[in-house]
């Protein structure tokens, strides 16, 4: 008798995970938009709590809405293109790609292109968790992906080029990983960050922003997290945050007005930020309270066309071995109330510091709590 209840327990469990992994694969689906199928009408006719894997072919000039999905994965074959379209857009917020109230949702291998349209390209929104973005080359429109209302996305080896104002918008208690992307823009005009935040969480490495006149912008209680992460993919090669302005049009590398800035895990390289006349550009400004801790070894800015670090109206950074080499102007300005603490924990380099560098920006009076060490190496800054 216990052998037959044995027997039969054994048979219950294997039918009920043989059930439980065929009810979890996804069903393989197929759109080719070359055909004139419609991507957007195929996703409204599936039920949204099961899984699918969906391969895309073609051009698809439409808005995609992804609403309420579980367990989705759009998948661009060779060639596949999202376009935004010129007219359709409607009243209400839209992208060409718009992901809302969804979990686990994986895009990957297409190109995006917004062309002159005023829209973002890819919109995240109403909570959605779990959203990874994998692989894309995304180009034109008006952003190039805006995150909003408490959501949750990764971001890997996508490239963004000529959006409109922001190519990495993160706003309203979002959070966002960052890793492996280019975002970079060839034009000569307009006003361009690499990435905006508006009280939200990102976390990168091994990103480079290029030529942005902002390439890192975040408002008050935003968090900007420079550290290496093994969550998605084996952290492999340079894992530096890079900031290249070889264009001369960044006014700041990164500027924080209010939140906090936090290198301590990955390199922080800034090349050439500021403006010639000076002022407050530079390759860090910290406003409004804001405050940024570097670690040892984590920070580069070379070439400063304005200055170095801009700490001002209550702003505090503490700085443990950085590098600030070649500037036009001040290497640390510290104003209104503002301390830039320099470590006397490392080694310090054989280098001498150049402390007349360290300064106040005239004829605003040097601020209290500004001090310095041989840990900070300032070369002809």
């Amino acid at each position: 008798m216990k052998r037959s209840i044995l027997w039969i327990s054994i048979c219950l469990f294997f039918s009920l995970s043989l059930a439980a992994a065929q009810q979890t694969a996804p069903t393989p689906i197929t759109v080719d938009c070359s055909k004139g199928q419609s991507l957007n009408q195929t996703l409204a006719k599936l039920n949204r709590q099961t899984p699918y894997s969906v391969s895309v072919n073609g051009t698809c000039t439409e808005f995609v809405h992804v609403i309420g999905f579980h367990n989705l994965i759009l998948k661009g074959l060779p060639g596949a293109t999202l376009v935004q379209p010129s007219t359709g857009g409607g009243n209400l917020f839209n992208s060409t790609l718009l992901i809302e109230s969804s979990q686990s949702v994986q895009v990957e291998g297409f190109a995006v292109q917004g062309n002159a349209g005023t829209l973002p390209n890819i919109g995240i929104g109403h909570g959605s968790t779990d959203i990874r973005l994998r692989s894309l080359n995304i180009s034109g429109g008006g952003a190039g992906i805006l995150i909003f209302e408490n959501s949750q996305v990764s971001v890997a080896y996508v490239h963004v080029q000529d959006t409109g104002y922001t190519t990495l918008a993160i706003y309203d208690s979002s959070d966002v990983h960052v890793e492996h992307c280019l975002f970079e823009s060839t034009a000569t005009d307009g006003w361009h960050q690499g990435i905006s935040l508006g009280a939200s969480h990102v976390t990168m490495y091994a990103t480079t922003i290029r030529n942005m006149q902002q390439a890192i912008g975040g408002g008050a209680n935003s968090i900007v997290d420079l550290t290496v992460y093994n969550t998605y993919y084996v952290a492999t090669g340079s894992t530096d945050v890079v900031i290249d302005s070889s264009a001369g049009f960044t006014f700041d590398g990164v500027s924080m007005v209010g939140g906090s800035l936090n290198i301590y895990g990955a390199k922080l390289v800034i090349n050439k930020s500021g403006q010639s006349w000076g002022g407050t550009t530079a390759g860090i400004n910290l406003d409004e309270g804001a405050t940024m801790l570097a670690n040892s070894g984590l920070l580069s800015i070379t070439g400063s066309l304005g200055q170095g670090i801009v700490a001002m109206n209550n702003s505090h950074a503490t700085l443990f071995g950085a590098t600030i080499s070649h500037g036009t102007h001040g290497g640390l300005v510290a104003i209104n109330n503002s301390s830039i603490d320099l470590s006397t924990n490392n080694t310090p380099p054989s280098t001498t510091a150049e402390t007349q560098s360290i300064c106040s920006a005239t004829p605003i009076p040097k601020s209290p709590g500004l001090q310095t060490s041989p840990d900070l190496r300032l070369l002809n800054a």
